[in-house]
């Protein structure tokens, strides 16, 4: 129970902080959980999701009082219940929807760690249609991460570049078009879900990456990482799950050591290894280690595994890398993906191998304008013994760098070969 103030009768400061803790850690599993129920049997987003945010609203007002409960996901459950039975009640909602929510769960019936399947449905139920591929992919991003993570609509308008009402206005649309479109709420199966998946891994990875990226914001990298250990606790059996998760494991790992003190991003040779974080490494091989099939993400993933667990930089097992370019560049081709392969090759086989696939790569203009193209060209000549020209062009990619920390981090390369 939250301790009190005796003289005013007021939660005290304790109290108050430890309530709030557990409202925002129950809030993690339970939201999604109560917005994925609640639209399976009112079929209204909206409603699921207003009931889902007042149950925390009002957890926040009463927990510090009343003490936490012993079951807080059933608590948040059975009050965004009773909301919605309100709203339902005073809008005239058919009568048997009302029914089926009277009847959704007993206040005891959720246990913390739910054992039927009707939950594990209604959460894979809601990432699915979240990410149909009738929705635009910056539209399941973002329904994605409010309907399912609970994240606001403000942060989910900032992650996207766009204001907050044109980002309502996209939700809006989105939930409208599933409604319109008639797009089920359920998980496909056999051929469809193979054709399907893709799609909700990719919504995934975009997410990771817009947190990951220089100027992103690393609290939406940790959304797409615990969503990625949701899909794999509820699909064990798809194997470009489990690597998608192991792929971001790894790259997670490193999320505490890519810059100095003072800010400046380190590349990876210049990092601190001991800062890299173990479980996250360790979790990731264990999920790499249930992938069966050599799927985009797999291939990915193995060579993030490389990384990870090499000792030093030096220690780099460029080889292995190197071909597991040559066979994501054979199932995925991309510019994106031949630019990493001509790095590769770089380092495995030498800078002449690697720049004579980095002139492959940016043959087709794909690459024209990327600032990363010219530093890997910057590298790979600063190799063959060219230090000057590699400085030069250190700086020609710091002039198209989209951040400062980037244009910093080019320039500094310019500076110390220079020197």
């Amino acid at each position: 129970m939250a301790r009190t103030d005796t003289t005013t009768g007021a939660p005290d400061d304790v109290g108050a902080a430890a309530a709030a803790q557990a409202v925002a850690a129950a809030g993690v599993d339970a939201y999604p959980r109560i917005v994925a129920t609640l639209i399976r049997v009112s079929g209204d987003w909206a409603l699921a999701e207003d009931c889902a945010q007042e149950a925390l609203a009002v957890a926040l007002e009463r927990w510090p009082g009343d003490g936490v409960p012993a079951n807080p996901g059933a608590w948040l459950l059975t009050v965004a219940r009773n909301r919605a039975l309100d709203v339902l009640r005073r809008t005239a909602v058919e009568r048997r929807k009302l029914h089926e929510l009277a009847v959704l769960a007993p206040d005891d019936a959720w246990p913390e760690t739910p054992a039927g399947e009707d939950v594990v449905d209604d959460r894979l139920r809601l990432i699915f249609t979240c990410c149909h591929p009738a929705l635009a992919i910056e539209a399941r991003v973002a329904l994605t991460l409010r309907t399912v993570c609970g994240v606001p609509t403000a942060d989910i308008a900032r992650l996207l570049l766009v204001s907050e009402s044109t980002m309502t206005r996209r939700l809006t649309r989105a939930r409208t078009r599933i409604a319109q479109a008639g797009i089920p709420y359920r998980v496909p199966s056999g051929p469809a879900l193979a054709e399907r998946l893709p799609g909700v891994l990719a919504v995934l990875y975009l997410l990771f990456t817009r947190g990951y990226v220089v100027d992103g914001e690393p609290a939406f990298a940790d959304e797409a990482v615990r969503l990625a250990r949701l899909l794999d606790r509820l699909m064990p059996e798809q194997s470009e799950v489990a690597a998608l998760l192991a792929l971001l494991l790894f790259q997670h790992s490193r999320r505490d050591a890519r810059r100095d003190a003072a800010g400046n991003l380190l590349t990876l040779e210049r990092q601190d290894r001991a800062r890299w974080d173990r479980a996250a490494i360790a979790e990731g091989q264990a999920a790499l280690a249930r992938v069966r099939h050599d799927g985009p993400y797999a291939w990915q993933a193995r060579i993030a595994a490389c990384h990870a667990t090499a000792p030093s930089a030096e220690a780099t097992d460029w080889l292995t890398i190197a071909r597991a370019y040559d066979a994501l560049a054979d199932i995925r081709p991309s510019p994106v993906i031949a630019l990493n392969r001509a790095v590769a090759h770089g380092y495995a086989y030498g800078p002449y191998a690697g720049l004579g696939l980095l002139d492959a790569a940016q043959a087709g203009g794909g690459l024209d304008g990327n600032p990363l193209a010219v530093a890997v060209r910057a590298d790979l000549v600063a190799r063959q013994g060219d230090r000057l020209r590699a400085a030069a062009l250190f700086r020609e990619a710091a002039g198209m760098a989209g951040s400062a920390a980037e244009r910093r981090a080019l320039l500094d390369r310019a500076d110390d070969l220079a020197r």
